[in-house]
């Protein structure tokens, strides 16, 4: 399947969309099921990735998800 095809997630960077797509992140859903610094230490994200993603998950009322705390 094309990266880009049926996917909700917005335009971003060759290496960052290669890094989601690889991480089987392919729609906003399941980025919001992932933390901020989980996505954000794939290999190829950068901070320009990273604000798009952040303002497409607030445009559908999405966050990415809590960091887990420790026991």
């Amino acid at each position: 399947m094309r990266e880009d095809v049926l996917s909700d997630l917005p335009r971003v960077a060759a290496p960052a969309r290669r890094a989601l797509t690889n991480a089987g992140v392919t729609t906003l859903a399941a980025l919001a099921e992932h933390t901020e610094r989980e996505i954000a230490a794939l290999h190829g994200m950068g901070p320009k990735a990273l604000g798009t993603l952040r303002e497409a998950l607030a445009v559908h009322s999405l966050t990415f998800a809590a960091p887990q705390e420790a026991p």
